[in-house]
């Protein structure tokens, strides 16, 4: 059976988009990402409510498929929560080397079409198709081959949200999902916008719904209609104005193609709070590794190692050191997290999570060359990036250092998130 058969197919699609003159903004939205690439591999799962995270009991949702959404689990949740909520879910374990490369290819394809792609993370970004008219179409049709690219080439959905600012694309494309395609007309602009609940405003969290409900303001349309001054005085000048000019519609926000990472890494929440040292610098190992993969995936290189130490009352405390040159080479990563670790003295202090950041970052190819700590001309290095090509190919867990191995006899617990 091919990717195309093995998708799930929704209901029926709304009618012709409506007008886009004007409308060059695209918002594009991969539909229940992480499952949606895992059920490649699990097509039988297809149907069935499925969570993707960490499966102990500290683990939180990455992502949930729609069936699983009915039963109210939804990302961030704790997944002793989420089994509670919906018992006969499949569980599976996240796997980000997958995800990365399948964002890669989707991006690839948005690409294609415009250089003006701003990534907002794995699964969306925000495209300006302004230029690409003359040679694909009106922003619609573009829209539509958007999704029929990604559903031929990869298998995945996902919903695009067609308008004249990136606020409105944004929320268009959450109101049609999944596997939808919503333009909002210029001109449409507040008739869409003013029926929708306040929270659906940029920047209204639980705080400010709550102060907003108190001034009995529960839609949109209502917030529109308040004085700029009242807002002001009850929400500050800030984000008075910002809510009352998004209320409009008004965002001239544009489509920055790129921003530059300003850090890269990864942590792990244990099972159970650990306090032996050898269990730490084995999780110090595994992430050191991940960062360095995902700094060379990336072609940056970074001169800040820090690692962030959380103990079991929450507590968290985080340490830093500055390299003399960038690096994106694991070994030096996990040795300079180590010797962070043993200097905050906590090593016989019982820790919930661990994490390994690489900051200050630039285009590796412009990081001066060093050898790593205890590396000959040709060793560390050459081994890391051979190792990035087997990843690549047969999955992150086909090869990985000697230490790592020892974990499943040593039942190290951690519930597989990434920062």
């Amino acid at each position: 059976m091919s990717r195309k058969q093995q998708l799930h197919r929704p209901g029926p699609q709304p009618g012709p988009p409506a007008d886009d003159t004007g409308c060059a903004i695209l918002h594009v939205d991969m539909d229940a990402f992480f499952v949606s690439v895992e059920l490649l591999e699990r097509p039988e799962l297809r149907g069935r409510p499925v969570v993707v995270g960490g499966a102990g009991p500290r683990g939180v949702v990455s992502a949930a498929s729609y069936e699983a959404r009915t039963f109210g689990v939804h990302s961030a949740m704790p997944m002793t929560r989420a089994r509670r909520l919906c018992p006969q879910a499949v569980v599976l374990p996240v796997s980000h080397g997958k995800y990365g490369r399948v964002s890669a290819a989707v991006f690839e394809i948005f690409r294609s079409i415009t250089p003006l792609v701003e990534g907002l993370s794995l699964d969306e970004a925000f495209l300006d198709v302004a230029g690409a008219r003359r040679r694909l179409g009106r922003p619609a049709e573009i829209a539509r081959m958007i999704r029929e690219q990604v559903r031929d080439q990869q298998g995945i959905t996902c919903s695009v949200g067609v308008a004249s600012t990136k606020f409105i694309a944004k929320l268009a494309s959450t109101r049609c999902k999944p596997d939808g395609l919503l333009v909002v007309p210029a001109g449409g602009v507040v008739d869409f916008l003013h029926p929708l609940p306040v929270a659906s405003l940029w920047g209204v969290g639980e705080r400010t719904e709550q102060t907003l409900t108190r001034l009995g303001l529960r839609t949109v349309g209502q917030l529109a209609r308040v004085p700029l001054a009242t807002l002001q005085r009850e929400l500050g000048t800030a984000t008075g104005t910002h809510l009352h000019e998004l209320a409009w519609g008004r965002d001239p926000r544009e489509v920055v193609p790129h921003t530059p990472d300003k850090s890269i890494g990864a942590e792990e929440t244990f099972d159970t709070d650990v306090d032996d040292p050898d269990v730490i610098r084995r999780s110090l190992l595994r992430l050191a590794e991940r960062t360095g993969e995902r700094l060379r995936e990336s072609g940056n290189a970074g001169r800040t190692v820090s690692v962030k130490l959380r103990m079991a009352n929450f507590k968290t405390i985080t340490r830093a050191r500055t390299l003399s040159e960038p690096t994106d080479l694991a070994r030096v990563i996990y040795v300079t997290a180590c010797e962070l670790y043993e200097a905050a003295g906590l090593e016989r202090v019982r820790l919930r999570l661990v994490g390994v950041r690489v900051e200050n970052l630039g285009p590796a190819g412009e990081a001066p060359r060093q050898l790593a700590f205890d590396e000959p001309e040709r060793g560390w290095r050459e081994a890391e990036r051979a190792m990035d090509q087997v990843a690549h190919r047969f999955g992150r867990g086909a090869v990985r250092p000697a230490a790592l191995v020892r974990r499943a006899a040593d039942g190290d617990g951690r519930d597989g998130r990434d920062g």
